[in-house]
């Protein structure tokens, strides 16, 4: 089944490719690659045309996440990334670990192209925030925020609880899920450690979402409160504009590429805790603009520095929103300009 599928999409692929006119470059995200690799260099022949690959991760080392990094799919998989990436013209990657990997495992020679925030995402206005906050549950509706009546205008409300979003799989909250149900935070606070109430927001889909809705509504917590909620696409950068931290459970399948969860976190001025793997030195800077953890335990250890006298202006989270305003990233056109346009203009 899957040969005839991707013979199928082989020929409705190059059908649909050499109709069009022809363009002076080609440039294809991988993965996924199979087989749109191949199909772009054949067309890109046919139109004696440039292929410029964009290398997001590699396509096998996700399939290996459910075959097994030996499997003959797998392997296949691997030679064929390998073989047709020679071929191109230009290369694009996300990071200078994946620039390496290419060029030692691969002999691809490429340009590192990081993510980059849409321009959407950045802090959110109070005025925003209440309306958005309206949106939730009412058992946290009216706890972040509260209108003055005289005046009208939107404040934050006294002793608010902190808002921690994770944007994630729900293939992935596991480890969420066993940190929250720890003893771990609730019991700082029953200690008289000066933390405040937790309210977890935890965004996004997948198979498992219905096995941990229900493990989490069999939780008591005096002190967290976990909401899964529907949102629109348009209050997805408002919440992490309104959010005090973000946390990040994403795990590379290739340990090369970068959580584009996190560019948008940054994007919005919000430091992360982020889940440990081999290249995220790259974009979270431990003790910079967040904090990296291996497993649950250590997370705790970190949200009690971060929330310690919260909201206090004095603490390492408003040190490190303070940075993230200061770096003032690149924007995505700035990026494309200074990188890809000078790679471009080497064959005008």
């Amino acid at each position: 089944q899957y040969v005839v599928k991707v013979i199928a999409q082989t020929m409705q692929l190059l059908h649909t490719m050499l109709r069009m006119d022809p363009p002076s470059y080609v440039l294809l995200q991988n993965p996924p690659g199979l087989p749109s690799i191949a199909v772009a260099w054949v067309a890109c022949l046919f139109w004696r045309s440039k292929l410029i690959i964009d290398w997001h991760n590699y396509g096998y080392t996700i399939m290996s996440l459910n075959h097994g990094k030996n499997h003959p799919l797998v392997l296949i998989a691997k030679w064929y990334e390998k073989l047709f990436g020679r071929l191109s013209d230009y290369n694009l990657c996300v990071t200078d670990a994946m620039k390496e990997d290419l060029w030692v495992n691969c002999n691809i020679k490429a340009v590192t192209l990081y993510d980059r925030p849409a321009s959407y995402f950045k802090e959110t206005p109070l005025e925003l925030q209440h309306q958005l906050y309206m949106k939730l549950p009412a058992v946290v509706r009216s706890a972040f925020t509260e209108r003055d009546e005289k005046s009208g205008d939107v404040m934050k409300s006294r002793g608010r609880p902190a808002l921690l979003i994770s944007s994630t799989s729900w293939t992935a909250i596991h480890l969420l899920v066993r940190f929250l149900s720890s003893p771990g935070y609730e019991q700082y606070i029953n200690e008289g450690v000066k933390l405040p109430a937790l309210v977890c927001v935890i965004t996004g889909k997948g198979p498992l979402k219905e096995y941990y809705n229900g493990l989490i509504k069999k939780l008591h917590f005096k002190h967290i409160q976990i909401c899964t909620p529907w949102l629109e696409a348009e209050d997805y950068p408002v919440l992490l504009g309104s959010a005090d931290l973000g946390v990040c459970l994403h795990k590379s399948s290739s340990g090369l590429d970068l959580p584009m969860k996190v560019v948008d976190m940054f994007g919005c001025c919000l430091p992360v805790c982020a889940i440990y793997f081999e290249c995220l030195h790259e974009l979270v800077k431990h003790n910079e603009n967040g904090l990296i953890f291996r497993d649950s335990d250590e997370l705790a250890e970190q949200l009690k520095m971060l929330f310690l006298e919260f909201p206090t202006l004095e603490s390492k989270l408003h040190e490190f929103r303070k940075n993230l305003r200061a770096s003032k990233q690149q924007s995505w056109d700035e990026s494309w300009d200074q990188t890809v346009l000078p790679l471009l203009s080497q064959t005008e």
